[in-house]
């Protein structure tokens, strides 16, 4: 097709306004279309990478295969479309400063003074160009934070320059504005619109697209408007309402204002229509359930909605899988500590408890463990969340008490869960956990196995502590099954409790491969087995899920059929 074209999303007025999510809209349109798309994002902060960022002020870190640990709207990126996400896809102020500095201390500027311009902008540059290629038809970079932040504005000279750099033609600019609503003069607002595109042709960058965030319709009037003073065409001013039921509604209203076209037709691209029959089902799904079902998600962060993003998403995903609506009830667990997990969990259909570090809330979530335990409701563990589970096995099973992790205890009397022996020697806490893909060895007659269908799978990981190999036979003796492992068999990466009707914890995090169109198994499987709790009296048990020929009833596991794979084409 030639030379690879790029398209730059920047935000204006307040951040906040979907940036990710419409850059994930947008590259799953013109892939829908038969493109080549990647996809890339570049945050402000001078973190090298958000992994040592509080999850109060970041949010949840997503992980991807190769490790690397990125901002969570590459979550967005992944969900929304196929394409390759590597540590190139995500670069911070910390990391383009950090290579410019690499190469002034091996001499690569020959004595030059390094300065933003020209040496942090060509880094910049430099990095963008790494997502390009024959075989890659549009690059669809995010700029974070907003027009007029002083730490954006390195970025926003950089994709100035680039346009000069690889010509107008290939370049589309394309910002994301707000349109406030005001009550007392009952009128949409444009003037803030006006100014933060101002700024952005100040700095010597002329929208080529407005996509503007609003809670109430654009009259032709205010698209007109906006068009004179911002100095677009009218056709380019684009409405992007509010939604009212999820947000995976925002590229097909995309695509009803003629976006995905106006994109195709400024850049030259060859096109196909765009192919999305399977994305009408999804939101068939979602707008009209048959079934609901409620999941108290247990963490330390639950006040905050970003802290277990990727959780919430992947539990919709489950949900449509099952034509379910989950009720998700955010419970903080240093609450549980305060009122008991008996007051604040009793009616709810499944508990998830997810990751996480540090001591703070750990009881609450032991307790909330051990109610979906002893209650016999169905529970699923994600890392820290597996740690849990083994801790309370251990004291509540076993009678262990004083059993814990040397993460909380270093002088616990039964550390059944332990520093990997990888970590033993780390002092540096930026990048140095297990992260990434890793192997996991499914054993047979499991729930896993049930849910995962195959004998291996890959699951992406970011922790420091494992499960203490010395306690694995007095657990399995006790009831507890180790349904997966490291190739090798020395790491358990999965646990279930035998006779309980669907109790799962696994060291990874399934969240990150979860797809709206082709929910995780784990989840689909965790979903219907609290739905299969709120319609069926009779609860199963590990072996009564099996016939005769010791295969799972996938009625009973909760799994949909093919994996959950495409799962909204049956």
């Amino acid at each position: 097709m030639g030379r690879t074209k790029h398209i730059f999303v920047t935000g204006g007025v307040v951040s906040s306004l979907g940036k990710g999510l419409t850059s994930a809209s947008i590259g799953m349109l013109l892939q829908r279309r038969g493109l080549s798309i990647r996809m890339q994002k570049f945050d402000p902060y001078i973190n090298v990478d958000p992994g040592t960022m509080s999850p109060y002020q970041h949010g949840e870190v997503y992980v991807l295969d190769d490790g690397s640990e990125t901002d969570l709207d590459l979550g967005h990126y992944e969900r929304f479309t196929n394409s390759p996400l590597s540590r190139d896809s995500n670069w911070t102020t910390g990391q383009i400063y950090q290579e410019v500095i690499k190469k002034e201390r091996q001499g690569v500027f020959l004595g030059q003074t390094v300065q933003v311009i020209p040496h942090v902008t060509n880094e910049i540059k430099a990095a963008i160009s790494k997502l390009a290629g024959d075989d890659v038809d549009v690059v669809i970079t995010e700029i974070g934070g907003t027009v007029g932040d002083i730490e954006s504005q390195p970025f926003l000279e950089a994709i100035r320059q680039f346009a000069l750099d690889v010509g107008k033609e290939n370049c589309l600019y394309i910002h994301l504005t707000l349109i406030p609503y005001l009550r007392a003069a009952d009128e949409l607002k444009t003037k803030p619109t006006q100014h933060s595109v101002g700024q952005l042709r100040q700095i010597g960058i002329q929208p080529d697209i407005l996509i503007c965030r609003t809670e109430r319709p654009l009259g032709p009037d205010e698209r007109a408007k906006i068009a004179l003073f911002c100095n677009v065409p009218v056709e380019a001013v684009i409405e992007e309402r509010d939604k009212d039921f999820s947000i995976y509604e925002v590229p097909l209203s995309l695509v009803d204002r003629g976006l995905d076209e106006l994109i195709v037709r400024r850049l030259g691209l060859k096109a196909g229509k765009p192919q999305l029959d399977d994305w009408r089902e999804l939101l068939h799904r979602i707008r009209n359930p048959k079934h609901e079902v409620a999941v108290a998600v247990v963490g330390k962060y639950a006040e905050h909605r970003d802290a277990y993003k990727s959780i919430y998403e992947a539990l919709d995903h489950g949900g449509v899988a099952h034509y379910a609506q989950v009720r998700i009830q955010r419970i903080h667990s240093q609450a549980i500590e305060r009122e008991g997990a008996e007051r604040l969990l009793s009616g709810v259909d499944g508990i998830l408890v997810p990751g996480g570090f540090g001591e703070r809330g750990i009881e609450g979530k032991i307790q909330a463990i051990r109610f979906a335990r002893e209650k016999r409701i169905p529970f699923l563990g994600i890392c820290l969340g597996m740690q849990c589970a083994i801790i309370e096995f251990a004291r509540n099973v076993l009678g262990w008490q004083a059993a814990n992790s040397t993460e909380f205890n270093k002088d616990t009397p039964y550390p059944v869960i332990c520093l990997l022996d990888e970590q033993m020697n780390i002092t540096h806490k930026g990048g140095t956990m297990r992260l990434g893909a890793k192997p996991t060895k499914i054993v047979p007659g499991t729930t896993a196995e049930a849910c995962y269908r195959q004998p291996l799978v890959w699951e992406r990981h970011r922790h420091r502590y494992e499960f203490n190999n010395a306690y694995r036979e007095v657990f399995t003796q006790a009831g507890l099954t180790v349904s997966g492992t490291s190739p090798d068999g020395k790491l358990v990466e999965i646990i279930e409790v035998k006779d309980h009707p669907w109790f799962v914890a696994v060291q990874f995090h399934p969240e990150f491969k979860s797809k709206p169109t082709a929910a995780h198994p784990l989840f689909a499987g965790f979903v219907g087995a609290a739905l299969r709790r709120r319609l069926v009296p009779t609860t199963y048990t590990d072996s009564e899920i099996r016939n005769e020929g010791g295969e799972a009833d996938p009625m009973l596991t909760g799994a949909p059929p093919n994996n959950g794979e495409e799962a909204v084409r049956r």
